[in-house]
């Protein structure tokens, strides 16, 4: 049992997940301990203001992927085997159409932002704040994109190293900030948005002029973009990013500037923090599913895929179990109300953990990005009906119970068409 367990781990896979995991988990720590610092200074209302803009820059720069990295992961991995003249091609052809068109989108948020602030978020910010928010979506855009490429080269350890030199120096920056007793979502948003983002490129482009020139006279080539393919799962994703974000915007709709917002907001972060856990492991495990061919490999990597999802499943499980001292003692006693609300939302999510096997199976294998879609728009319309008519009722224990209906409706769905799909092959 033993000698099978160190086999396991030895595994490239294992290995790979096991240096994504710790990145993962480094970056936790400075989420955590970002969050400990802001809410000894900031109060709930100021922080749900807070948790309010990074969302919309998170939703943002969520819809603003285009479909990209499902067709990284999904053609990437064989042009890297391959051919790498062809590779550089690709890559510059989908940074071109990401970054043109979100370009664009920000430059339009630029304009419209007060008043979509005033008619919906309601967070009163001013200019500056909104400006910064919107700033800061083009350089998430931009990280991203850079790590999915990394990610699918296997450089995994480049990736959590340079994102753990540029959290350490974001936290000596908000430090600072809170000396000079700056601290507001404002700077915040800069920091974790912009100042973050730029020490990450610049890390990454230190020692890659040879490459990046390379890119750079490779010619752009519409047939890079897989249009059908992208565009579909643009649309999908579009409807599961802005629902899932669908239950802090409606608790700010129904409770402006309220502490419930912050007490919801910061339950929010705690899971979506174990959720990264998720992240680190399929994106490992998608390439891999990429190069399936046969009934057999697909069972093979299943059963694998939900062995290492049980980490996630058993961190869930512990986040339930937490203590009412933990979370006091980690968010003062004006944030309490956060630790019922969390271990509302951790079991539910399981779910969610679930449903990515069989989602990395249609997507990747299958490469049918309609699926996707019709799940996400399942998910949206459940999701947000439900969050509607429960958070007026329930406050910030009402996206717990919009989270059970809308994953569970979800993995019905995943579960039959994969049986279906998998018979074809």
């Amino acid at each position: 049992m033993l000698k099978k367990a160190v086999e396991f781990i030895k595994k490239p896979t294992s290995l790979h997940i096991i240096v994504n995991t710790i990145g993962g988990y480094a970056n936790t720590f400075f989420i955590a301990a970002f969050a400990v610092i802001l809410v000894r200074i900031m109060s709930p209302a100021q922080y749900g203001v807070l948790s309010v803009l990074l969302s919309i820059a998170y939703v943002f720069s969520n819809v603003l992927d285009l479909g990209v990295t499902a067709t990284i992961y999904s053609y990437l991995p064989a042009m890297l085997e391959k051919d790498e003249k062809n590779s550089y091609q690709f890559i510059k052809s989908t940074f071109v159409y990401q970054s043109c068109l979100s370009l664009i989108v920000v430059l339009a948020l630029y304009l419209t932002f007060p008043l979509l602030d005033k008619a919906f978020f309601k967070t009163n910010a001013p200019y500056s704040w909104l400006f910064v928010t919107a700033t800061s979506i083009i350089f998430f855009v931009w990280s991203n994109y850079i790590s999915n490429i990394l990610f699918v080269a296997k450089k995994f350890f480049k990736v959590n190293f340079y994102s753990l030199i540029s959290s350490v120096l974001k936290a000596v920056v908000i430090i600072a900030l809170a000396y000079l007793k700056l601290i507001n979502a404002g700077t915040v948003i800069f920091v974790f948005g912009i100042i973050g983002p730029l020490i990450y490129f610049i890390l990454i482009l230190i020692g890659k002029k040879e490459r990046l020139l390379l890119m750079m006279n490779s010619p752009i080539s519409r047939k890079e973009l897989r249009i059908k393919f992208t565009f579909t799962y643009f649309i999908a994703s579009q409807f599961y990013n802005l629902g899932t974000r669908m239950d802090l915007f409606l608790l700010s709709f129904f409770y402006p500037g309220s502490a419930e917002v912050g007490y919801f907001g910061l339950a929010q972060k705690v899971v979506l923090t174990v959720m990264g856990t998720v992240t680190s492991i399929t994106q490992v495990l998608s390439p891999g599913f990429s190069n399936i061919k046969t009934k057999k490999e697909v069972i093979h990597r299943l059963k694998t895929s939900f062995t290492y999802m049980l980490l996630p499943i058993a961190i869930l499980v512990l986040l339930f179990l937490t203590p009412d001292i933990i979370f006091q003692l980690v968010f003062t006693k004006r944030f309490l109300p956060t630790a019922g609300i969390a271990r509302a939302m951790s079991l539910p999510t399981i779910l969610y953990v679930y449903n990515i096997i069989p989602f990395l199976f249609l997507l990747y294998t299958v490469k049918k990005p309609v699926y996707i879609l019709i799940n996400n728009i399942i998910y949206f319309l459940v999701y947000t009906a439900s969050c509607y008519f429960l958070i007026p009722i329930y406050k910030g224990f009402g996206p717990a119970y919009a989270i059970l209906i809308a994953f569970s409706i979800g993995g019905i769905f995943y579960t039959v068409i994969s049986i279906k799909e998998y018979q074809k092959l």
